[in-house]
């Protein structure tokens, strides 16, 4: 009797152990994830201050105001630096980058540190020379909607009301450009979406076809395979699926 009661003794305290050091492990990665998130809204704080100006623009198509991008100052902030969105009625509104792999900038912010919120970079294989036919971009869906993790309010009624003929600003070191959202789904993970370039207008022509019939919303805009497209494209809230966003060039 003695040595089960001990026996016992032992697994209650191993057990109490386990769920201690439990309990420490996820206090310390929300406490990471906290300063992770605090430091990337300060770096987004700065980063805005440094690139608006007094006087912003009209976007000709959404009659929105549109932030001035000086390229020179974010290059120097990070050579990275590809590009400029804003997404219209979502918490979307970042400096771009890109580097050689899809991976580096998963767990990297704007300023190259390590960070677990990553940031909002573009696919390695687009050049952004003119020739991508899909410019993809990536970045976390974060729990407090920074990065891309407002990027689920796509499938909210109120954003299919608005955003029916809005737009997105993408600045790139050419000028501005404006695309309009044509399909919006949720997907298994796949590589199919994110391919950037086809080899013939047939395939590409294809390609438009399916994304838009994956749509979970119609939103009569008409696409063909003269069009150049963005892409967005996050992981939904555990992780399983895949949240995208397609616009057509304007």
């Amino acid at each position: 009797m003695k040595k089960r009661f001990d026996l016992k003794g032992i697994c209650c305290i191993l057990f109490i152990i386990v769920c201690f050091g439990g309990v420490l492990y996820y206090s310390f990665q929300i406490i990471v994830w906290k300063n992770h998130v605090d430091e990337n809204k300060n770096i987004e704080s700065e980063i805005k201050k440094a690139v608006s100006v007094v006087e912003l623009s009209i976007d000709s198509y959404t009659k929105d105001e549109v932030v001035q991008i000086d390229f020179d100052l974010l290059k120097s902030m990070n050579p990275d630096t590809i590009a400029y969105i804003q997404v219209f009625n979502i918490n979307i509104d970042y400096p771009v980058v890109q580097t050689s792999n899809n991976d580096y900038y998963l767990t990297h912010n704007f300023e190259r540190k390590w960070n677990i919120a990553g940031w909002v970079f573009a696919d390695y294989k687009n050049k952004f020379d003119g020739t991508d036919q899909n410019i993809v971009l990536y970045a976390h869906n974060m729990m407090d909607g920074s990065m891309f993790g407002s990027l689920k309010d796509i499938f909210s009624e109120e954003w299919r009301k608005s955003a029916k003929d809005k737009t997105i600003t993408f600045v790139t070191g050419s000028g501005t450009f404006s695309y309009q959202v044509f399909s919006t789904y949720e997907i298994e993970p796949e590589d199919y979406y994110i391919q950037t370039s086809f080899s013939d207008e047939s395939l590409f022509a294809s390609f438009l076809d399916t994304i838009k019939s994956r749509s979970s919303f119609l939103y009569g805009v008409d696409v063909s395979s003269k069009d150049r497209i963005l892409t967005l494209s996050t992981c939904t809230i555990h992780g399983d699926k895949r949240v995208v966003l397609h616009a057509k060039l304007l």
